[in-house]
């Protein structure tokens, strides 16, 4: 297997540092200028989007499915998507509006692994053994760049989805088989003795992980990984890991299996995966040397990162400015990061942005209050009670402005899911109507909407994980192909690019609004109208230039909608841009709207006469 040596993170900075900042942003094409929020990113898992080589469908190994992993009938395996294929959709994903790529992980991973009779492979690129390489089953790095490329000269950007929190599971605990480890608390098994309070003494000196200590010096005398259980790496697997220093047990935590309760939750096994010593500064600039050296040699232009919660945030506070530094000196000023944190909570999820140091993160406490009030009829002032939050990121409404929104994803499932799970009786009309609004909601509302491949499709799943990662091109899974897709008559069975789908259309035509409209893109949000049950749910968007506002307004309800909004009296005069605006207010600070069930309205103000 080809090893790829990282270039120098010091003489990489160095070189970059000797071009005046003035040249380098000469040089700058125009995409590089784009802030994050002007952004309308497409999420795909390149495995399930388009075949454009099926010479590398089995990644260049040998034997059944438990070895190379390609089963094109089984959820749970490869089905042959990769970097050429993706790369000859670009016309599609740009069709749509996309002006950003999340690419799903890249990077190669073990091909297989789980335990007998519950195994699946790594299709899905979090099980990464070699870190500075592209998995053969999408190709190669030279069709990573040809993609890269591809899509920046269309002035899109790409943003590679990365993992610090683990690798792949490649380590085995002697004292039991794996996945039946339990977790072995720092206060049951220290890091002093080996296997408890009364074992022998080990790590002479060692002075925890506490931030003080989290320092080269100190990491010096932990040299014995076994004080919960005795790591150890099977022969057959001593080197799969690369960079190299990622083979040797002593940078993990091997304390076994996570419960994602309290203490564990940071330093357990993550369903078997190696969970990575983060606060060993060796990691820390291991993975800072990793991920800068994939801006370096492809110019990518933004991270959307892995399990965040499940990291230290010392960690975070070294490697997040370490990455946007990397990113300036490669000419990328608008570097775009963003954390995954699991949490429907805007509290905690601001606490990653005031504690931890990300920038942004993935906005859970959205998809969670538009799912609630689309899908699941709570009351609009849900919505309200949502960005009355956005104060608590660090940064404020600045930050919630250029965090990633989404209804959907592959780990929980997609959004026209939970419309018919919890509307099973709907007709196929609301449904899309419900689907519609839902997005509608993300396009025009604060944050960067940010769309599950797919879903343009109306795509629904069975479920989440495995059951909501279906295939673009013809699938030959059977509980995919037995799902009934939203407007449309077809199934995954078929291919399904149709530029001329209702919600591929209708996303399109979101897109060019937002994309026409400063004040949708970057504009201070103001929820203006919002009630105790389903109904009216009002908010402007003020121009930057402080120029008029866009005034949007949902019917959450299933009855027509005829109301009064709340308006600055100042605005006289108003436009359509989606549906049916009146010209003028009823009075001043009140304009009149009337909806049918489940639709919106989009009113640009104009200068007054």
């Amino acid at each position: 297997m080809k090893r790829t040596r990282l270039p120098g993170v010091l003489l990489a900075l160095a070189l970059a540092g000797c071009a005046p900042a003035a040249a380098i942003a000469a040089d700058r094409p125009a995409f590089r200028d784009r802030p994050p929020e002007d952004e309308f990113i497409y999420f795909v898992l390149p495995d399930r989007f388009e075949n454009g080589d099926p010479a590398n469908d089995r990644g260049g190994l040998r034997g059944g499915r438990l070895d190379h992993g390609f089963d094109p009938t089984h959820k749970g395996f490869y089905h042959g998507g990769d970097l050429k294929g993706l790369t000859a959709r670009l016309d599609y994903i740009q069709g749509l509006g996309a002006t950003a790529i999340w690419l799903g992980p890249i990077y190669q991973n073990k091909p297989v692994q789980g335990p007998p009779g519950g195994e699946s492979a790594g299709y899905h690129g979090y099980w990464i053994t070699d870190f500075l390489n592209v998995d053969p089953h999408f190709g190669t790095r030279a069709e990573l760049k040809a993609f890269v490329d591809a899509a920046h000269a269309r002035g899109m950007k790409v943003y590679l989805d990365i993992i610090t929190n683990h690798t792949a599971d490649v380590i085995r605990y002697r004292e039991c088989p794996p996945f039946q480890c339990p977790y072995r608390s720092h206060a049951d098994f220290p890091y002093s003795t080996q296997g408890g309070p009364d074992g022998p003494r080990i790590n002479e000196g060692f002075r925890g992980i506490a931030p003080p200590h989290q320092t080269e010096e100190n990491f010096a005398r932990l040299t014995r990984p076994d004080f919960a259980y005795t790591p150890f790496v099977p022969e057959a697997e001593r080197n799969v890991k690369n960079p190299a220093w990622l083979n040797d047990p002593i940078y993990y935590h091997n304390r076994g299996e996570t419960t994602f309760q309290g203490e564990n939750s940071l330093f357990g096994d993550f369903a078997g995966l190696d969970d990575l010593f983060t606060e060993h500064p060796r990691v820390v600039q291991g993975m800072i040397e990793i991920f800068g050296s994939w801006i370096d040699d492809f110019g990518i232009d933004g991270f959307r990162i892995d399990t965040a919660r499940h990291v230290n945030p010392e960690f975070w506070q070294a490697f997040v400015p370490a990455m946007l530094e990397r990113a300036r000196a490669r000419g990328i000023p608008n570097f775009h990061i963003f954390g995954e944190v699991f949490d429907p909570d805007p509290g905690a999820l601001a606490t990653f942005t005031r504690v931890d140091g990300f920038p942004t993160v993935l906005d859970f406490a959205f998809q969670s209050a538009v799912t609630d009030v689309v899908a699941r009829g709570a009351p609009t002032s849900r919505l309200a009670r949502l960005f009355q939050m956005d104060v608590l990121y660090e940064g404020g409404a600045d930050t919630a402005l250029r965090s990633p929104t989404f209804l959907g994803n592959h780990d929980m499932g997609r959004f026209a899911f939970f419309i018919r799970e919890r509307h099973p009786g709907a007709s196929d009309e609301e449904v899309l109507k419900r689907v519609l609004l839902g997005h509608a909601m993300m396009m025009f509302g604060r944050g960067v909407p940010t769309i599950y491949y797919g879903d343009e499709q109306g795509f629904v799943g069975d479920g989440g994980d495995q059951d909501a990662r279906e295939n673009m091109f013809p699938s030959r899974v059977a509980s995919y192909n037995d799902n009934r897709l939203v407007g449309t008559g077809a199934t995954t069975a078929v291919a399904n690019f149709d530029t001329a789908h209702p919600i591929y259309r209708a996303l399109a035509g979101m897109a060019r609004i937002r994309a026409a409209d400063p004040a949708l893109r970057r504009g201070r949000q103001q929820v203006l109208n919002y009630g105790e049950e389903p109904g009216l749910f009002a908010i402007a968007r003020h121009a930057p230039d402080g120029r008029g506002q866009t005034l949007i307004v949902f019917n959450t309800a299933d009855a027509p909608l005829d109301a009064n909004v709340w308006i600055d009296p100042a605005l006289a005069r108003f436009k359509s841009v989606h549906g049916s605006c009146a010209p003028a207010p009823a009075a001043p600070g009140s304009y009149r709207v009337r909806l049918a069930p489940l639709e919106y309205i989009v009113c640009r103000s104009l200068p007054a006469e």
